[in-house]
C-alpha cells in the first residue's frame, strides 16, 4: 500500500457529494452487493476500507436518512433525485460508513461485485462486521446552499 487514491462520487443531481480515499488499488476493492430488498431495489453494492477515509457533503437540505432491517444503519439518500450514496452507523461516538459503488464517478475501475447477505446476521453480528469492514470516522457535512434545479 502506497499513496492514497481518492475516488469521487455523487447522487444524480449533485446535491450529495462524496470523497472516498484508500491506499488500496481500486481494482482490488470488491463491491458487496447486498441482497436485501432495499439494496436490490437501489442496485447497491458497497465498498469500504477500514484504513480509508470517507467524507460526504450534502447541500440544500437534500440529505435523507432511511432505516430498515435491524434499524442500526442509516442509508443516505438524496431527497431530490433518490440516489442512495452511502450507508452509515454510529457506534461509541464513531461514525462508520460504506459507499454505494454505483454513485462513484465512471473513472473508478473496481473488482466485480459479489453477493452479500447481511440480513442473515443478527444485529450484533452486523455491527461487528461493519466495525471490521467499514470506514471509521466518516465526515458528514451539510450546507444551506440552494438546491439546484433538476
Amino acid at each position: 500500500m502506497t499513496s492514497a487514491t481518492t475516488l469521487h462520487g455523487s447522487c444524480h443531481c449533485g446535491q450529495l457529494n462524496l470523497q472516498f480515499s484508500t491506499a488500496q488499488d481500486p481494482a482490488s476493492l470488491v463491491p458487496r452487493a447486498c441482497d436485501c430488498s432495499f439494496c436490490r431495489k437501489h442496485g447497491a453494492a458497497y465498498i469500504s476500507d477500514p484504513a480509508g477515509r470517507l467524507s460526504i457533503h450534502a447541500r440544500g437540505g437534500a440529505l435523507r436518512h432511511y432505516q430498515q432491517g435491524s434499524n442500526n444503519a442509516d442509508f443516505l439518500v438524496c431527497g431530490c433525485c433518490g440516489v442512495l450514496v452511502a450507508v452509515v452507523f454510529e457506534h461509541l461516538s464513531r461514525l462508520y460508513g460504506a459507499v454505494n459503488a454505483g454513485c462513484l464517478d465512471g473513472k473508478a475501475r473496481l473488482a466485480e461485485a459479489v453477493p452479500a447477505s447481511p440480513q442473515m446476521l443478527s444485529a450484533d453480528d452486523k455491527i461487528s462486521r461493519w466495525i471490521r469492514l467499514w470506514v471509521p470516522d466518516v465526515e458528514l457535512s451539510m450546507s444551506d446552499a440552494e438546491i439546484a434545479a433538476v
